[in-house]
């Protein structure tokens, strides 16, 4: 049974229109392609190539009947030029060696998971390059009015029907979050971490100052490549 979204909840909210019909097929027992409603979709079933090669040579995406799938399709459908340059730069990614994604594709499962595209003042972008997060989201706040924000990691998505501080995502700054423009090469330095729910407007926890005096999730920069909690790749 896949729990049902709040979509009233700011990283649901951008999916509520394509999600109704969908959400409405699921709860008359279709499983999770199918209430995709595209053909875009077909069951995860045993395949000669791996997931990235399937999609970019027959279009169609392999999906499992479970949540962290049902939110990979409702991204596809609400940014489908977006995940289809995600799948198209995974193949063009340099080889790595054996067993071994590489940093480019290293970066493309990290944006296509937990994923946040973030168009914003740039104020708010020096401060999050550095990881100072008292003045992203305290000395700068008010500029968070300005600020656009998608979430399109479909991991993430799914981490979020349970939200808890310690979730992470990694973001891509763009200049238009309704057409994010890949670029190229990525890779992960390229994504800063973000705990998203620090967001102004996302958490009313985070309305009190000392919300942000976590240093196990507020972690400075030195520390920022350790791997924070949640992001599972597919």
């Amino acid at each position: 049974m896949i729990p049902a979204p709040d979509w009233a909840a700011p990283w649901f909210a951008p999916y509520r229109e394509v999600a109704g019909p969908v959400m409405a097929r699921l709860a008359q027992g279709q499983p999770v392609h199918a209430a995709l409603g595209h053909d875009r979709f077909e069951p995860d079933t045993p395949r000669a190539h791996g997931y990235e090669h399937h999609v970019a040579a027959t279009g169609r995406v392999p999906t499992r009947d479970n949540a962290h799938d049902l939110f990979n399709g409702l991204v596809w459908l609400r940014f489908p030029a977006f995940k289809a340059a995600l799948n198209q730069a995974h193949l063009a990614a340099p080889p790595a060696p054996k067993g071994r994604r590489g940093p480019v594709r290293d970066a493309l499962t990290l944006l296509d998971e937990s994923g946040l595209l973030l168009a914003a003042p740039e104020p708010l972008l020096r401060a999050l390059q550095a990881q100072d997060w008292r003045a992203l989201f305290l000395t700068h706040r008010a500029l968070w009015a300005q600020a656009q924000v998608r979430v399109v990691g479909h991991a993430l998505l799914e981490k979020l029907l349970t939200p808890r501080k310690p979730w992470c995502a990694r973001v891509l700054v763009v200049a238009d979050v309704e057409a994010p423009v890949l670029p190229h090469p990525l890779t992960p330095a390229a994504l800063p971490p973000l705990p998203v729910l620090g967001l102004p407007g996302w958490w009313p926890a985070n309305e009190a100052p000392g919300f942000y005096d976590d240093p196990a999730v507020f972690r400075p920069k030195r520390l920022a490549s350790a791997a924070m909690p949640g992001g599972a790749a597919r």
